[in-house]
């Protein structure tokens, strides 16, 4: 496939990846894991939610915890840049034939919940209640030192169309593995905000989400929580790494919440904020481009994701394979 040609001036102006909202079956296991051992900051609960928060943010959340029957992943959250972007957006998704409705969020002004295409489901605000910063206060700092929620990754069942809609509201793609036998896209990262990725596509049954991450300090914040995962109840919940990706240049290390939802915690990419940045071109046969360095990823990193929130997940049209752990 060609990538399409950057969009530099889209129909609404969507900032960057803000939070999302995870269904998990009990809230005192979750809170153990992502405010005990991740060190995620909580910034309201109640019985049903916990509203958290990283060490840099200012915004009232990045995610959030709500107790369910049935452990899902719900709606993607974007901040965009005014309230006259949030009704460009409205009319914008209307136009495609998608729906829109209204929602009231707690902390959150006018907010609207949609799904793209395929059914991700996703929501749309500009302002978000402003917490006074915490980043110097290091006695809050645990767990693995989360500073800012980085991007989601959701398994889609055609990566091109994927592609194509999320270029035209303006996401860039910064890196891209194509499969040299059919000319198609087996995975692509696009991004908002400067960084590798805002939201990332991956060949497989979709939608689902494949992983929510988180920005550390550095590779030594992870070799710490490691120790901490080990040594608490936690070691069967790591899953992959660490180890540094080909794609994005990233330290990482993949984790299981107590509902099987997957977290990175991720540090060392890059900056793309040039607006003629050339993509990064990868051959799904090169083994680098998933690992530069450490263990192949396991066949579950490749298989298991989150359902969303009614969605319908369907097979993916390309039946390519990369290379898989033992």
């Amino acid at each position: 496939m060609t990538l399409p040609k950057p969009v530099l001036y889209p129909p609404f102006n969507i900032v960057r990846l803000s939070h999302v909202e995870l269904a998990v079956t009990d809230l005192a296991k979750s809170r153990a894991f992502y405010v005990d051992t991740l060190g995620l900051q909580v910034t309201d609960e109640d019985k049903d939610t916990i509203y958290l928060r990283a060490l840099e943010e200012r915004g009232h959340h990045c995610i959030v915890l709500r107790k369910s029957g049935q452990a899902e992943a719900r709606d993607l959250g974007f901040k965009v840049y005014s309230e006259e972007d949030l009704d460009k957006a409205e009319h914008f998704f209307k136009g495609k034939g998608l729906p829109v409705e209204w929602v009231e969020r707690p902390y959150q002004s006018r907010t609207f919940r949609t799904h793209d295409p395929h059914g991700i489901p996703l929501e749309f605000y500009s302002k978000m209640e402003r917490l006074p910063p915490i980043h110097q206060k290091y006695a809050l700092y645990k767990g693995v030192k989360p500073l800012r929620i980085d991007h989601f990754n959701c398994f889609s069942p055609n990566v091109d169309e994927s592609v194509a809609f999320y270029n035209e509201i303006g996401f860039r793609v910064t890196e891209y593995t194509e499969d040299n036998e059919t000319g198609k896209l087996w995975a692509a990262w696009t991004h908002r905000k400067g960084g590798v990725h805002d939201i990332a596509f991956t060949n497989g049954k979709g939608p689902r989400l494949h992983h929510v991450a988180f920005w550390v300090p550095t590779p030594l914040n992870i070799i710490d929580l490691l120790d901490l995962m080990a040594t608490t109840g936690w070691v069967g919940n790591i899953e992959r790494g660490p180890g540094r990706h080909g794609i994005s240049n990233a330290f990482f290390l993949y984790v299981r919440d107590p509902d099987n939802h997957r977290i990175e915690i991720y540090c060392s990419d890059y900056q793309t904020v040039d607006p003629d940045l050339e993509p990064i071109r990868w051959d799904l046969k090169d083994p680098q481009r998933q690992t530069l360095w450490g263990a192949p990823a396991p066949r579950s990193w490749f298989e298991e994701g989150s359902t969303f929130a009614n969605a319908k997940v369907r097979e993916p049209e390309l039946a390519a394979q990369p290379i898989i752990a033992p």
